[in-house]
């Protein structure tokens, strides 16, 4: 039987996490979860610590203070293969990724190495974000296509399902994005490796209720630039 870990990065998630774990944990698919706690001041990983004594399959990996997303995803990553799962898959803590679509994820990996959860494959997927947020995110997904050539129509989303085998080949030590570009930078390093196995399918994105949004103009200065560097590296052969 093939294992999954589902990674979940937290940063002040004491609100929604136990929920979020709760929710995966009662899927009729069967999955270990690890969170990659970065030093949580509001106590996320205390109650993480709580939970995990009646609950085998919860995993923890504190870090010593908030270090990014990117550099979390690769932890895990790294922790998966070194555990021998199956499969991946990635999602937020706050409930703006769904976890019944993990169902999903795990069915269309067994004939893909990347399955991208996709906010805009079917129009437009998003809810309670304002207006502007909404218009920022759809644009620099069609501006990363434009630029890097790669035909993701959700470039930075982060709800994701990968085959660990895959994930053994992208060599995770040269990855150098973390925030929100990271997931542009993965995307692109999986698509040119194996463009016919990358997958979107469609999901619905509500934005978080509680807790607050960790986008910050540097994340979104870094995404504009980091595309343009995908490029130049692809051209040199380097990716």
């Amino acid at each position: 039987m093939s294992r999954n870990l589902t990674i979940i990065p937290t940063y002040n998630e004491k609100e929604n996490i136990l929920l979020v774990i709760d929710k995966v944990l009662s899927l009729k698919v069967k999955t270990d979860i690890l969170i990659v706690d970065d030093g949580s001041p509001d106590g996320t990983a205390d109650l993480i610590k709580e939970r995990q004594k009646d609950t085998p399959e919860l995993n923890l990996m504190e870090r010593a203070g908030k270090m990014g997303l990117g550099t979390a995803y690769i932890a895990g990553f790294k922790y998966a293969i070194e555990n021998e799962y199956d499969t991946v898959v990635q999602m937020d803590g706050d409930f703006s990724h769904d976890p019944e679509v993990i169902e999903t994820f795990l069915k269309e990996i067994e004939t893909n190495d990347l399955i991208i959860g996709s906010r805009y494959l079917n129009g437009i997927s998003v809810v309670n974000w304002p207006l502007q947020r909404l218009m920022l995110s759809y644009f620099a997904s069609k501006y990363i296509q434009f630029i890097t050539r790669m035909p993701v129509n959700d470039g930075t989303g982060g709800f994701k399902c990968w085959r660990v085998s895959f994930l053994k080949q992208i060599r995770l030590d040269e990855v150098r994005s973390n925030g929100y570009s990271f997931q542009v930078e993965m995307n692109f390093r999986a698509w040119r490796k194996a463009p016919e196995r990358v997958k979107e399918v469609p999901i619905l994105f509500i934005d978080r209720t509680v807790g607050q949004s960790k986008m910050s103009k540097a994340i979104i200065r870094e995404a504009i630039w980091r595309v343009w560097w995908l490029r130049m590296m692809a051209l040199l052969g380097k990716i």
